[in-house]
């Protein structure tokens, strides 16, 4: 059965080449009816899962909490001990662990409120949570709860798709430095991914740099020093006690090993920011991965299911890697259930693709280097002007 999203609205017409992910025909009736089926089915799914979780979900939770902190203990023990490569190298590694799972399998959830309420998780209750990321909290929840998860992947909504000067849909009118956007993300935004995540929540990347569009900021109310000190204010929020922990408190206590400390403390925030982007780009960008012109507007709620999946990417991993990606692996599940916890997407992703496959309505599932090579392509095809456009 075809897959179904909406047409583009014509003052967002592209070339041909441009615009293959917005080639799709307008809802009819009867796509419209199959789409209200499939919502049906997404909601008895969603209803069942939701009255399952509790005790279990707890428990989860706290058990990762407890390996996070080993790891933490670990990690910062054998940075300052180590001195050699090998013994050096795994507190480097294990403090990875500890800095990746919070970020992604506990704080990240967290923040999307999966815990609020239930009996055991006063720890995990989002309002309040400090995550352990040089991210604002607020910032955060109004960007990504609010925009990102309301406006997947559409244009003029969507604020993770207007990111500075990367262009990730074709949308963004192409400018000349989106040439070099390829190794701009790779070797600039991805090894401080955290860092410019809280640059672009807090408002600064749209006040400094733009965001690649010519309409109003995506964070900004306007430019006036007003807000750009808002934005200042939400940046630091997040910088602030993050760095001074992590750059100059722990390697203070280190004494005359402060270099090495250091090091070692920079080393896991980047391994832990490429993990990130990596895990987070292949889940929204790739050559197949569905976006959506400015003005679309979902036609029911099926529908507006059938586009969360279709602007979503699913990668297989092993259960540890998932772990570590948060279940960001289960990209599609994250987008139709935001506040599951992460077990929850794990188990019903074999149910979602086949809900998917019954009612016509795109899944894509495949290896993580695949999918990598997918949204690098998308990419570097994006940082090219097609013939239509011309480069400012």
């Amino acid at each position: 059965m075809p897959t179904t999203a909406l047409a583009p609205h014509p003052a967002a017409a592209r070339s041909a080449a441009d615009t293959k992910s917005h080639e799709k025909s307008v809802p009819t009736d009867e796509d419209l009816a199959r789409l209200e089926r499939f919502g049906e089915a997404i909601d008895a799914l969603k209803a069942r899962v939701q009255a399952e979780i509790g005790g279990e979900d707890v428990r989860y939770i706290a058990r990762v909490q407890r390996v996070s902190r080993v790891a933490e203990v670990l990690g910062r023990s054998l940075i300052v001990v180590g001195f050699d490569p090998l013994t050096y190298g795994a507190g480097v590694v294990a403090l990875f662990v500890h800095k990746q799972l919070e970020a992604a399998e506990i704080g990240h959830t967290v923040l999307h409120g999966a815990f609020d309420g239930l009996e055991g998780a006063e720890a995990f209750q989002s309002k309040g949570y400090r995550w352990k990321i040089p991210i604002d909290e607020d910032s955060w929840r109004r960007g990504h709860n609010a925009r990102h998860h309301g406006g997947t992947n559409v244009a003029g909504r969507d604020p993770d798709i207007h990111f500075g000067n990367v262009r990730l849909t074709d949308e963004t009118p192409h400018h000349w430095y989106h040439r070099g956007q390829l190794a701009t993300s790779v070797l600039v935004i991805w090894p401080f991914f955290t860092f410019h995540m809280g640059a672009h929540f807090a408002g600064l990347i749209d006040a400094y740099v733009g965001n690649g569009r010519e309409d109003e900021l995506d964070f900004l109310r306007d430019r006036s020093p007003a807000s750009v000190r808002d934005a200042w204010r939400r940046a630091l929020r997040g910088w602030g006690p993050y760095y001074l922990r992590e750059w100059v408190f722990w390697p203070a206590l280190a004494g005359p090993l402060f270099p090495k400390v250091l090091l070692g403390n920079v080393l896991s925030d980047v391994m832990r920011d490429v993990y990130s982007a990596v895990t987070i780009f292949c889940g929204h960008v790739g050559e197949e991965t569905a976006s959506y012109p400015e003005g679309t507007i979902p036609k029911g709620r099926g529908h507006w299911y059938a586009m969360q999946v279709e602007a979503s990417n699913d990668f297989d991993v092993s259960f540890p890697v998932s772990v570590l990606c948060g279940a960001l692996d289960r990209q599609i599940e994250h987008h139709l259930f935001p506040r599951f916890p992460t077990q929850r997407l794990r188990q019903v992703a074999p149910e979602v693709k086949r809900i998917c496959e019954e009612h016509g309505v795109a899944y894509r599932s495949a290896s993580w280097p695949e999918t990598l090579k997918s949204a690098l392509a998308k990419i570097r095809r994006l940082g090219r002007p097609q013939p239509s456009e011309q480069a400012a």
